[in-house]
């Protein structure tokens, strides 16, 4: 396989596994070295798979789909839609992402995911978020209960602890 048929097969191993809730096949498509971004996180090395891992265990009614797969030798790109219930709110939320990816040894070096924060602010936090959903006071608390989640989690979590992949 040249390295655009392999990027496509990771980027599909990646997606079918989240569908799946798999998280440790969603780990295993990931450079030790990556760099993760979207509207609520900045991550890098093992703050990646426990990120997954948390939103795999945690979206009880979590649906994922994707589509639109496209890569090249270093770089792709796919669009992905999170169905689940927001667990503080329990508002149903339907959130659609543009994901871009940056390839390294035939592993993600660089993933970022990009959705509109006040229609998800919207959705998730119903009239809050949509009167603040635009504000950046409403986004940076939103990323630091986020990272507060996942550094909780990490926590209770032995193959996240340092010198643990």
């Amino acid at each position: 396989m040249n390295e655009q048929e392999i990027n496509n097969a990771l980027i599909n191993t990646f997606y079918s596994s989240f569908a799946q809730r798999d998280y440790k096949s969603m780990r295993e498509c990931y450079h030790h070295e990556a760099k993760f971004k979207d509207e609520a996180f900045e991550l890098k090395g093992k703050q990646i798979p426990a990120m997954w891992h948390m939103l795999c265990v945690r979206g009880k009614d979590l649906v994922i789909n994707y589509d639109q797969v496209e890569v090249s030798a270093n770089t792709g790109s796919a669009n992905w839609v999170a169905r689940y219930t927001f667990s503080a709110t329990n508002r149903p939320v339907v959130n659609e992402i543009a994901a871009s990816f940056i390839f390294k040894d035939g592993l993600i070096i660089n993933h970022q995911d990009d959705f509109d924060f006040w229609r998800w602010s919207t959705q998730a936090l119903g009239f809050p978020g949509l009167i603040l959903g635009w504000s950046p006071f409403l986004k940076k608390k939103v990323q630091k209960q986020a990272l507060d989640s996942l550094n909780a989690f990490i926590s209770k979590q032995p193959e996240y602890q340092d010198g643990n992949r």
